[in-house]
């Protein structure tokens, strides 16, 4: 299988050498990934600016491509000009901190799957809580369990996986779950603060809550140290609502044609 690694956190963190230790003993592997970290850029891609492209030494002689863009340019790059054919499956990460509920909109990590999965190409997202490196081998280990029954039962085109992995030694881990985002919102704030010449700044944070919409979310598996699995949609249209929609008849001159 020809593999492509890449991850919001720079070319040169331990999720990702991880994830390579694992994969390139069986698989064909390049690594595409940020030339620094791109943590919390979404979706977002590279349009004014010319992306640049440097070859890097990873470790042990091992080489990726080091970009001086988002993750999501790193697979466009990786999947239309560096791969040929494209490759057969995009893994990102192994983030450290968790990706969940609805923060996997702003997560460079997710949208990277994401933008795999638009051009039809099946792809994991995995995050740790933490910074994730004590048990970035064994959250490897995993997900090639989970690459292997991808391999067996292919998800429908356009659906990409989201994997939260408590950030526990293996043997204290409760069990996976198969869940849904957690849509309850967390509690966020800003802290303001005045810079050395008297003007106001502000520090954007939040508070994990405790409480969850449904003990089937990934918000909930996570708190009770159990694996989350959450499959998303790339076709973010909601196809329920489409019918009612089209009962509203609106004509554009305001309604007011014949």
């Amino acid at each position: 299988m020809r593999i492509l690694l890449t991850n919001d956190d720079g070319i040169h963190a331990e999720g990702l050498r991880a994830l390579y230790r694992r994969f390139s003993g069986e698989h064909e592997v390049l690594v595409v990934a940020p030339d620094r970290e791109r943590s919390a850029v979404g979706h977002s891609i590279t349009l004014h600016k010319p992306l640049r492209c440097d070859r890097v030494t990873l470790e042990a002689g091992v080489c990726g491509y080091a970009v001086n863009g988002t993750p999501a340019d790193c697979v466009k790059l990786a999947v239309l000009e560096l791969m040929a054919p494209p490759p057969d499956l995009v893994l990102s990460g192994i983030n450290p901190g968790a990706n969940i509920g609805f923060n996997v909109n702003y997560s460079g990590t997710v949208c990277a799957a994401r933008e795999a999965g638009y051009y039809g190409i099946p792809a994991v997202a995995v995050s740790m809580p933490g910074d994730g490196a004590p048990y970035a081998d064994d959250a490897a280990a995993f997900l090639e369990q989970v690459v292997r029954h991808m391999e067996t039962h292919p998800l429908p085109r356009g659906i990409v996986l989201n994997i939260n992995i408590p950030h526990l030694p293996f043997h204290d881990i409760e069990g996976v779950d198969i869940t849904r985002l957690e849509m309850h919102p967390f509690e966020e704030r800003f802290e303001r603060r005045m810079d050395p010449r008297n003007r106001a700044y502000y520090w954007q944070g939040c508070e994990r809550r405790n409480t969850f919409s449904g003990p089937d979310t990934d918000a909930a598996a996570l708190a009770q140290n159990r694996i989350s699995i959450t499959p998303i949609r790339c076709d973010l249209t909601d196809q329920e609502s489409l019918a009612r929609l089209k009962a509203w008849r609106c004509q554009p001159d305001g309604g007011h044609g014949e």
